[in-house]
């Protein structure tokens, strides 16, 4: 039996073409929006599709979000280096960010990583300002963006209670070797941090950076603001 409608997996594969390749083309224009549903195009509009094109527009396979934040490293001239336990000086979660921005897209199905197109990768390493927006997302853990707003751990995470700030990912630290000890750390970019004060003069930051450790938080009494309701 002939099949009639094809996810973007069963057309990526009758064109004999990779199916990241295929949502890059999707992305750029060549692939239309699908037209049987949601996510399936016809026998029709996939047998319409310009193969070669699809396959020319990504010529080379795509680079995972690690590859692409050495990429991005080098470009800086700080490269990552590769020596055990030394941290990056760009990680995938700088990448994942700029997924966020719209500045790359995310040519993966898999939620735990992403795959980039290589070209795209490199474009975005040209541009002039890729130092202020990599600082601009640079992961900050609970206990780093409480030392850069110069306040107690207790205050940052009333801030987190009341929705000043939202944490766009986590990740899993273990302690010991058992995964039994291990817990889901919150990361924060550097520019949502430091957005926290100008978004919230209300507040009496010098005040608040000099309330002594076992004192309540100002911050204890307040409320989140109810989110308005739809007209």
């Amino acid at each position: 039996m002939r099949r009639t409608e094809y996810d973007e997996g069963q057309a990526a594969k009758r064109l004999k073409a990779p199916v990241a390749a295929f949502r890059w083309a999707r992305h750029i224009g060549l692939v239309p929006a699908p037209d049987a549903s949601s996510f399936q195009w016809s026998r029709a509009a996939v047998e319409a599709l310009d193969a070669d094109a699809i396959r020319a527009a990504m010529p080379c396979p795509p680079i995972s979000g690690g590859a692409a934040a050495d990429r991005i490293a080098e470009a800086l001239g700080t490269p990552n280096r590769t020596v055990h336990g030394e941290k990056a000086n760009v990680t995938a979660f700088v990448v994942r960010r700029f997924v966020d921005r719209g500045l790359l897209v995310d040519l993966s199905a898999n939620p735990d990583g992403t795959l980039h197109h290589p070209g795209q990768v490199d474009q975005v390493c040209r541009r002039e300002d890729l130092a202020d927006l990599v600082a601009a997302d640079t992961p900050l853990g609970p206990e780093q963006a409480a030392a850069r707003l110069r306040v107690r751990r207790a205050d940052f995470d009333h801030m987190v209670r009341l929705d000043w700030i939202r944490s766009p990912q986590s990740i899993e630290v273990r302690f010991g070797t058992s995964r039994a000890g291990a817990v889901d750390v919150a990361l924060y970019t550097t520019a949502s941090v430091d957005a926290v004060v100008p978004a919230h003069p209300e507040v009496d930051w010098e005040q608040l950076r000099t309330v002594e450790k076992g004192r309540r938080s100002p911050l204890a009494s307040l409320r989140p603001e109810a989110a308005p309701v739809p007209a």
